[in-house]
């Protein structure tokens, strides 16, 4: 069964709107512990737009389980890292203009920059997850770095229509799943996805963690955090425990 990473950015977004003290992703975090999280995911992006480093702060010193930290590869971030020690990073693209990550990390195309981070971040005890395409030509540089993980980014298949196009998707996704575990790199996957198309996913072979925040977030506006982290939980477990056609 995946492991399931909130992502609790959303949660800062709101506090920033009006730049006040609540809600505060703090208590956030302790409430999707409540509801059974097994992580909890912030970006601290370069511009500050909604965790603060604060925020980072804290959470390193309250959250229980894994803390997992996405961050662009700039070494003003990388320091930081160094300094929180989550228990994982995972690197990712970004762009001032974009509202929320728009695709996967370069790395084939800037390996020298990424295995630097990689290398300094890897030596200050912290593991490492590049946030990719199912894209062959990334998967290979990703392998090539050997980081301890991957996280394929789910947003072309959350974004396709049902049927023979999604399922092209879910193919790629798969594929790249299959190269990355046979590198022993483990699996992950996020961006885009709730609880109708997180299933699909969810039982893509040694799938180890899925970072969900979006829907999330949303369900807890109407639900409250606790009850709609647990209802993820339960959506993946129901997935996990579907028997697999041979």
């Amino acid at each position: 069964m995946p492991r399931l990473g909130v992502n609790i950015d959303h949660v800062a977004t709101l506090r920033q709107a009006r730049g006040g003290r609540e809600p505060d992703p703090v208590w956030a975090a302790a409430l999707a512990e409540l509801g059974g999280a097994d992580g909890i995911t912030i970006h601290l992006r370069e511009d500050r737009r909604h965790i603060q480093d604060r925020d980072l702060r804290l959470l390193r010193e309250t959250v229980q389980v894994r803390l997992n930290l996405e961050m662009a590869v700039a070494p003003e971030i990388v320091e930081q890292a160094i300094q929180a020690k989550p228990d994982q990073v995972t690197l990712v693209p970004e762009r001032r203009e974009e509202l929320t990550t728009e695709g996967g990390l370069d790395v084939a195309g800037q390996v020298d920059r990424v295995g630097e981070a990689v290398r300094r971040l890897v030596d200050s005890g912290i593991e490492v997850s590049l946030f990719i395409d199912p894209d062959p030509r990334q998967v290979e540089a990703t392998i090539a770095l050997g980081v301890a993980a991957a996280e394929l980014h789910t947003g072309r298949y959350a974004e396709a229509p049902e049927g023979p196009e999604r399922l092209r998707e879910l193919e790629a996704l798969s594929r790249s799943g299959e190269a990355l575990v046979a590198a022993r790199i483990g699996l992950h996957a996020g961006h885009g996805l709730n609880y109708r198309n997180v299933i699909d996913v969810a039982l893509i072979p040694r799938m180890a963690e899925l970072n969900i925040g979006h829907s999330i977030i949303c369900r807890a506006v109407l639900v409250g955090l606790t009850r709609a982290v647990r209802e993820m939980k339960d959506a993946i477990d129901r997935a996990s425990a579907a028997p697999i056609d041979c």
